[in-house]
């Protein structure tokens, strides 16, 4: 008789369990596996981390932040030369020094720069830089140089090497996204206990039917099923784990009450939930959100200011909320984005693919004020500026003034910290 096969909706290859990841259901992203993956998996047991420890949370901007109407140069008047149409006038800005100040659309985030809470690193980028969404991203998400490819991310990295693992028997995750993919960052070299999670929260009629899929994928077989490459079992055990940690989360999430009303955004939902799983004491170092819509091509002054609004608002009502509940000092957030746009403006009043940028950090515990060197806008129409401060230093300064971690084995070398932290 021949050998029943395994069931057709159980995954068999690390692709196929990637694609079922990406329904949004909350199923476990492992990152990146080990070689070994489809022969076999073991986790250490070792002690999980501290639930007190420091926790960072990264806000993607993706698209591409138009770095120069976010932190505007109003004095500058190379600034008015290269934006007839787009550059914000002096008046609306919300000022921040004697020469710049942030978009008038974050009178929220301004008032946490007022109050010492936020920090504005200026014009981050890196040397021979990448116009690609794709390729720009990877190389900051894996904290590469624009010349290499890296397998794992920055994060991942952090994760081998400081979350060694947790026991055997928990399913509490060590990072945690709310996107609709993996971040390239969370790829890593080892196995650990990762999360994601729809932005927003919402639920969604396919999650439901991946979850009666699962459901049925892990329920016991009545008769021995073959092992399809010796890992039936533990994808079963995989999809397990899974389901029980989206229960607990979905739990966590329900019962929170926050102490900040939040905008009705999905990306302020999705930092309310982050606040929950803050509030809820798990052992998870590294929360990942992402807002999009920043590819401002084209009429960009209305889309830019409401992207602004949504940041700066979000932001602060998290930070809020965090405040409220006595753990703002054990969390600092982080934006990013891919690239800056050109300093100079399209036909269509938007703005291209450029390269630096300036990126915030948010926290009671950051060094509130600016930090870095502004760019140089002597620069002829369609020439891009030139970077003063590496990205990798933001993310030197993360890892070891933050988390705890050294930097230089997680990003390939030295790379002096910034006075954010």
């Amino acid at each position: 008789m021949a050998t029943p096969s395994a069931p057709p909706f159980l995954p068999t290859t690390r692709r196929e369990f990637l694609q079922l990841s990406s329904k949004g259901i909350g199923l476990l992203a492992f990152s990146q596996f080990a070689p070994e993956f489809l022969v076999q998996s073991t986790r250490a047991a070792t002690p999980a981390p501290e639930k007190d420890r420091s926790i960072l949370v990264l806000v993607q901007l993706a698209g591409g932040n138009d770095g120069l109407n976010t932190v505007i140069p109003f004095e500058d008047a190379d600034y008015r030369r290269l934006r007839p149409t787009l550059a914000i006038p002096g008046d609306q800005v919300l000022k921040t020094s004697a020469v710049a100040g942030l978009h008038p659309a974050c009178t929220a985030m301004h008032r946490l720069f007022q109050d010492g809470k936020l920090a504005v690193v200026q014009n981050v980028g890196y040397p021979n830089p990448n116009r690609s969404h794709f390729r720009s991203t990877e190389i900051w998400e894996t904290a590469s140089a624009s010349d290499e490819f890296a397998a794992t991310g920055w994060v991942g990295r952090f994760l081998d090497n400081a979350c060694a693992g947790m026991p055997a028997d928990s399913h509490d995750p060590v990072a945690v996204h709310i996107t609709n993919g993996v971040p390239q960052s969370f790829l890593s070299g080892t196995t650990h206990p990762t999360f994601g999670m729809v932005p927003g929260g919402g639920s969604r009629r396919d999650n439901d039917d991946t979850r009666k899929m699962l459901e049925a994928a892990i329920a016991p077989a009545p008769q021995p099923v073959a092992d399809v490459s010796g890992n039936a079992t533990f994808l079963r055990q995989t999809l397990m784990d899974t389901l029980v940690t989206e229960k607990k989360v979905q739990r966590v999430i329900g019962d929170y009450r926050p102490g900040a009303t939040y905008p009705g955004t999905p990306f302020a939902a999705s930092l309310r939930n982050v606040a929950a799983l803050v509030a809820a004491r798990l052992p998870t170092r590294v929360y990942f959100v992402s807002l999009g819509g920043f590819d401002t091509h084209s009429g960009q002054l209305t889309q830019h200011a409401a992207l602004l609004t949504q940041l700066s608002e979000g932001l602060a009502a998290f930070q809020k909320d965090l405040e409220s509940k006595q753990l703002d000092g054990q969390v600092t957030t982080m934006t990013f984005s891919e690239f800056g746009r050109r300093p100079s403006e399209n036909d269509s009043r938007g703005t291209d693919h450029g390269t630096a940028a300036p990126l915030f950090v948010m926290g009671s515990r950051v060094k509130g004020g600016m930090h870095g060197t502004p760019p140089s806008l002597k620069l002829e129409r369609n020439q891009d500026l030139v970077f003063s401060t590496d990205f990798r230093q933001v993310y030197a300064t993360a890892l070891e003034r933050w988390l705890g971690s050294p930097a230089t084995p997680i990003l390939g070398g030295r790379f002096e910290p910034l006075g954010f932290v």
